[in-house]
């Protein structure tokens, strides 16, 4: 079973940054695709990016193109989530997730490991 620990959340007025990590630990080598999510009070939790263990098929949500990027670092085992051009609307608990499907999805019940989440909050 892998371990995953989101970091790196905090409070941002509108327009800013945070960068977001998640630390990967354990069976990774059988997860294939990971994943950032949020869920804000009263929504469900929608997929936000996701990206291969090569560092291909990313995919991102709609909401989030041109402003968030997703990326990793095998080295460290560690996944990143960079979020640019804050909005209020942004404003939700991430949670980084693993797959092991092949496929490149943000559909979540395809993800069989998840963190804990890390708090971020956009004011305006």
């Amino acid at each position: 079973q892998v371990q995953l620990a989101e970091y790196g959340g905090g409070s941002v007025q509108a327009g800013g940054s945070l960068r977001l990590s998640c630390a990967t630990s354990g069976y990774t080598y059988r997860h294939n695709y990971l994943g950032w999510f949020r869920q804000a009070p009263g929504k469900e939790r929608e997929g936000v990016a996701g990206i291969d263990r090569g560092g291909g098929s990313i995919l991102y949500a709609d909401s989030v193109k041109g402003r968030f990027t997703i990326s990793q670092d095998p080295a460290k085992n560690t996944l990143y989530l960079q979020m640019n051009s804050l909005k209020p609307e942004d404003t939700a608990i991430y949670y980084c997730a693993a797959s092991q499907s092949w496929v490149a999805s943000l559909w979540q019940h395809n993800f069989d490991s998840w963190g804990q989440g890390t708090q971020v909050t956009v004011s305006s």
